[in-house]
């Protein structure tokens, strides 16, 4: 498996516990699009990714609806997406994804966060370097066509990673550069290919080895981050704690 794959997993596992919180995420990101592209998915292909994301998680069709209600509703927040950027304890680069209707408010909670936990905020831009920015597509396979195949064909839309995410070899993952996400979806939309999620990730480069005493105190801050109503995602560059077979 590639470094992309094992990093997702892992990290999937864990934020998808929770699915009150998965189903705020993904609304906030449903509002968002659907003020920025309009409310038909029809027209707005970011809308549309969305709502197959929705899907996948089991969002109930009316808390999808109100989602993209919202975004015509003049009383409703106007969320702004944001992002910072900041070291935990023993030098763990943390990259927050927000989304808010009060930045002020949200700054000072994820600083407060960094600050409580033996950490700091950096400024925007400060650890770019350190993660690359991937589009992350789940799709159904296509009979006939193996992984190869498909690679090749994708391949020119930027995507540098396809693997199997099921041991039936029935749904596919890849991995693209974020600016070619539309070309990506737009490809796979074309050709037939039915997509079952799609999501940004921001893929470290290289992961810190960590003792399971630093890895409990690195934890707390980013539950803490987590658990944030404005937090949509928490990356980290932290090794994964190995699991027995």
């Amino acid at each position: 498996m590639g470094r992309a794959f094992e990093y997702r997993k892992a990290r999937k596992l864990k934020r998808w516990g929770n699915m009150s919180r998965t189903f705020t995420r993904i609304g906030k990101e449903i509002t968002i699009a659907a003020k920025a592209g309009g409310p038909d998915p029809d027209t707005n292909p970011r809308l549309r990714a969305l709502l197959h994301n929705a899907k996948a998680a089991n969002m109930p069709k009316d808390t999808v609806e109100r989602a993209i209600k919202k975004a015509t509703d003049k009383d409703a927040g106007d969320y702004k997406e944001i992002s910072y950027e900041g070291y935990g304890p023993f030098g763990i680069a943390i990259f927050v994804e927000a989304a808010t209707d009060n930045n002020t408010r949200t700054v000072a909670n994820v600083r407060s966060y960094f600050n409580k936990h033996g950490g700091s905020l950096g400024t925007q831009g400060s650890l770019t370097f350190l993660f690359d920015h991937k589009c992350v597509f789940k799709i159904k396979a296509k009979e006939g066509v193996s992984l190869e195949d498909l690679e090749l064909e994708l391949i020119d839309y930027g995507v540098d990673e396809l693997v199997h995410d099921d041991e039936e070899g029935n749904e596919i993952m890849l991995y693209g550069a974020f600016e070619e996400n539309s070309n990506i979806q737009k490809y796979l939309e074309d050709n037939g290919y039915e997509i079952i999620s799609s999501e940004f990730e921001r893929i470290p480069n290289d992961l810190k080895e960590v003792t399971p005493e630093q890895r409990e105190q690195i934890n707390k801050l980013l539950d803490k981050l987590e658990e944030d109503e404005d937090v949509q995602n928490v990356f980290h560059n932290m090794s994964e704690e190995e699991t027995e077979e």
